[in-house]
């Protein structure tokens, strides 16, 4: 099977989808390591993928990748709510 088809893949949350002064807080954009270009990312649109909060709670707040961010591999992802600013720099799985 290729790659992408794996189970479950990690990736990691880079920032909130921004413009210069409008920040969209259920819209995150995503940096799968071993997805370089825009060619090999756009294989994981419509995929879904979890975050899990650290903590004792650890709430889990689901998501979907729309479409790819940039040509260096980056993926747009939307969440069902709102997220926190502590996620940022944590990882998600992709199933």
């Amino acid at each position: 099977t290729p790659f992408y088809k794996q189970i479950n893949m990690e990736g990691k949350i880079v920032e909130f989808r921004r413009s210069r002064r409008t920040k969209y807080n259920t819209q995150m954009i995503v940096e799968v390591p071993s997805f370089t270009s825009k060619e090999k990312s756009s294989q994981l649109v419509n995929k879904q993928l979890v975050w899990t909060s650290p903590g004792k709670l650890k709430k889990q707040i689901k998501g979907t990748i729309k479409t790819t961010h940039g040509n260096k591999g980056l993926l747009r992802v939307h969440f069902e709510k709102g997220m926190p600013g502590q996620a940022i720099n944590t990882k998600v799985i992709i199933s």
